[in-house]
């Protein structure tokens, strides 16, 4: 499964300007306004095992995971208008309903020369990213109130299995709209199987973990760590998580060499880049790890729900495995490079046999063996 980010903030927020910075684009970040096509981009996620693996197996090619980031135009500030009906037009909802998870950049750095959105007065992170989830509840109760509308006049008119689907998710959605209505977040009700079953078609974007991002200027490089305390004091938990970033100089180190990179970031005193950390603490929050193959034909990076089973694993490379699987080949990367290699990790009986309920691990190399069957037999 591929991941799929959603970058989303205020307008002269920087989240265009992050963009660039994490897939090399050279998106325009002056005058990205409401109504535009988002800016599009997927990167292959940096894992040092895939580099070992390589140097291991010496295979034909080596494959990460891949990453895909939609930057949609700025939301609220300078957009609203009275002829503005909805917190976030049905346009950008189009385009972030889909995402897996939301990253929101919220502006903590100065600058004269990039204005603030219309309404607001001075650079305050805390106050545009409260701002910014408010929008998002609003926005979510809105097609919510739509959809219980309908709900009402369809559901008499219904009989059998479609009138109890109807009327479970109308259920869901009564149980939802009280706390949309105070401001809070659907990802933070504990919904249960079924909740979450009856509304996963809607897309509502408070029920995607969000990653918040303060856009950290050169003059306030230092005070990383305490914006991100404030941050986490009001936001940080099991599907929200805080980062700091200074996205400008991220894009400018990202577009020279390693020598000249290495030698920009010393003399502004900013360590090793985090912008992998965009990402890993993505994946964190949605659940994620990867597990890894590895041959000479291909070193590969697999992306999978935390708690999968193998024989479902196996599917995430091809569906013929999942059909026929009958055991996998298992070693954990680290034993695997503590080892030296397959064979001497089979002789210290670190690679193991495991049947289809073995719930894979982050790092585990494996190697699915399988029948045919007729399913995945050529014809």
């Amino acid at each position: 499964m591929a991941l799929n980010l959603g970058i989303i903030g205020l307008p002269n927020s920087g989240k265009t300007t992050l963009f660039n910075a994490i897939t090399g684009s050279n998106a325009q970040t002056a005058g990205y306004t409401g109504g535009e096509q988002p800016n599009v981009a997927v990167v292959k996620v940096p894992d040092s095992r895939l580099d070992v693996l390589a140097e291991m197996f010496h295979p034909r090619k080596v494959t990460p995971a891949d990453v895909q980031f939609t930057d949609v135009a700025g939301m609220g500030g300078a957009a609203k208008d009275e002829a503005k009906k909805e917190p976030i037009s049905r346009q950008t909802l189009g385009f972030i309903s889909t995402v897996d998870a939301l990253v929101l950049v919220v502006r903590a750095f100065r600058n004269p020369a990039v204005p603030l959105p219309e309404g607001t007065e001075g650079v305050d992170a805390l106050r545009d990213a409260e701002s910014m989830m408010l929008e998002l509840a609003f926005s979510d109760l809105g097609i919510m109130e739509r959809r219980l509308e309908r709900l009402v006049s369809e559901i008499p008119k219904m009989k059998g299995t479609e009138r109890e689907m109807r009327e479970r998710e109308q259920e869901a959605l009564g149980r939802i709209r009280p706390i949309l209505e105070e401001g809070k977040h659907i990802r933070d009700m504990g919904l249960s199987e079924d909740e979450e079953k009856a509304i996963r078609n809607f897309g509502f974007l408070t029920a995607k973990p969000v990653l918040l991002v303060a856009n950290l200027g050169e003059e306030n490089l230092e005070q990383a760590a305490e914006i991100e305390a404030k941050l986490g004091q009001a936001w940080d938990g099991a599907s929200t998580q805080v980062i700091a970033i200074p996205a400008q100089l991220e894009m400018e180190v990202a577009q020279l060499s390693p020598e000249d990179a290495l030698e920009f970031r010393d003399s502004l005193g900013m360590k090793q880049s985090r912008l992998g950390e965009v990402v890993s603490k993505s994946y964190s929050l949605l659940g994620l790890i990867s597990f890894l193959t590895a041959g000479e034909d291909e070193v590969r990076a697999w992306t999978i729900r935390r708690g999968t089973q193998a024989q479902r694993a196996a599917g995430t490379i091809h569906s013929d495995l999942e059909r026929g699987f009958i055991r996998a080949e298992v070693v954990h990367y680290d034993d695997l490079v503590a080892a030296g290699g397959l064979v001497e990790a089979k002789r210290r009986g670190l690679l193991r046999s495991e049947g289809k309920t073995y719930v894979v691990k982050d790092g585990d190399v494996i190697n699915v063996l399988f029948t045919q069957t007729k399913a995945n037999q050529p014809t």
